[in-house]
């Protein structure tokens, strides 16, 4: 009775396991812009009025910077 209450859990372990993989598909969007595409829309959302000279400024050092 013990060895097939742990073969049984042994085989539900394995299914589990082997359910888990695969089967579903993974899409990943990577979009990459330069510093000079992200400095010009920047400079576009300011000019639009939409960043004061304060957002403006913090966003273009952060951009420089690299963060």
């Amino acid at each position: 009775m013990k060895s097939a209450l742990k073969t049984l859990i042994a085989l539900a372990f394995i299914g589990m396991t082997v359910s888990a993989c695969g089967g579903g598909t993974t899409n990943n969007n990577v979009q990459t812009t330069t510093i000079g595409q992200e400095l010009e829309s920047l400079e576009a959302a300011y000019k639009q009025g939409l960043l004061t000279e304060k957002e403006y400024e913090q966003q273009r050092k952060k951009i420089l910077k690299g963060s």
